[in-house]
């Protein structure tokens, strides 16, 4: 059986995610995109490869694509963006696990490498209940979709630690104070403390501790579950990003008896910048 290619983000550190064919209109599960979704069943292999440069610099050539490995398909879920035309459609991303060993897949081989791979890998599995992606539920008009859209685009085309600046100038413009960033260790703790200001009186004064994930795959329960053990005695937490929550996430986030984490997902973000006037 042949196998299929992707490409995926290029932060190389994250799970690998791929917009579904199609750069005009709405996306739909047909053709090699339901052919992802068929690994479930028949183990053939995806290889994967990452754009490292922009497809404009010629100097660069093949070298601007990095073999990650065999993948592994996760999960798919519904997502919005701007397609070629700059107008709003629905898309379908999906998310894969990377099979980095060996590192050298002989082409005639990579269907035994994979299958041995995804068996081996099924007996120690990711936790499935991450694979229910919420989506956004207030969905705004056309217009508004498309400035959304375009906020949303900007925030994914961030650095991570440029996000985090984000985050801190924009809890800054909304009343906050006190805030800073924290020292950069991409270990999934805090990354943005702040006080509440005088404008939300009945908690003025209150630390808030924020993990911000410029993420265009979602944040599942393991990052809520960290950030809660981060914070400080009394703080409130949150988890802010570019992306989506799973189910899990949000049950964790809500869970009784524990501390209560607010998520704020990408379409929310992006509504904040526009609410708040916030220029980018």
């Amino acid at each position: 059986m042949s196998s299929t290619k992707t490409h995926t983000t290029t932060d190389l550190r994250a799970i690998p995610t791929y917009t579904a064919a199609g750069k005009v209109g709405e996306q739909t599960l047909a053709g090699m995109n339901n052919r992802l979704i068929e690994q479930r069943d028949v183990n053939f292999p995806i290889h994967g490869f990452a754009l490292v440069a922009s497809r404009r610099d010629k100097s660069v050539g093949p070298k601007r694509w990095r073999y990650l490995g065999l993948l592994e398909y996760m999960r798919h879920y519904p997502d919005t963006q701007l397609d070629s035309d700059g107008k709003v459609r629905r898309v379908w991303l999906f998310e894969f696990k990377v099979h980095q060993e060996p590192q050298v897949v002989p082409i005639g081989l990579d269907s035994i490498i994979s299958n041995q791979a995804i068996v081996e890998s099924r007996t120690e599995r990711y936790d499935r209940s991450d694979d229910e992606i919420v989506d956004a539920e207030d969905r705004a008009g056309q217009a508004e979709q498309e400035s959304i859209e375009q906020v949303r685009g900007k925030l994914l085309s961030m650095e991570p630690r440029q996000f985090e600046g984000f985050i801190k100038d924009l809890l800054v413009h909304s009343g906050f104070t006190e805030v800073c960033v924290t020292k950069y260790s991409a270990d999934g703790g805090v990354d943005v403390n702040a006080r509440v200001g005088r404008g939300v009186w009945i908690f003025e004064n209150a630390l808030v501790q924020v993990q911000a994930k410029r993420w265009l795959h979602s944040v599942g329960r393991k990052e809520v579950a960290e950030l809660r053990g981060s914070l400080q005695p009394f703080a409130k937490g949150a988890v802010v990003t570019t992306s989506h929550f799973s189910k899990a996430a949000i049950n964790e986030a809500r869970e009784e008896g524990k501390i209560p984490i607010t998520l704020v997902d990408g379409y929310r973000l992006s509504r904040v910048v526009l609410d708040e006037h916030f220029e980018l």
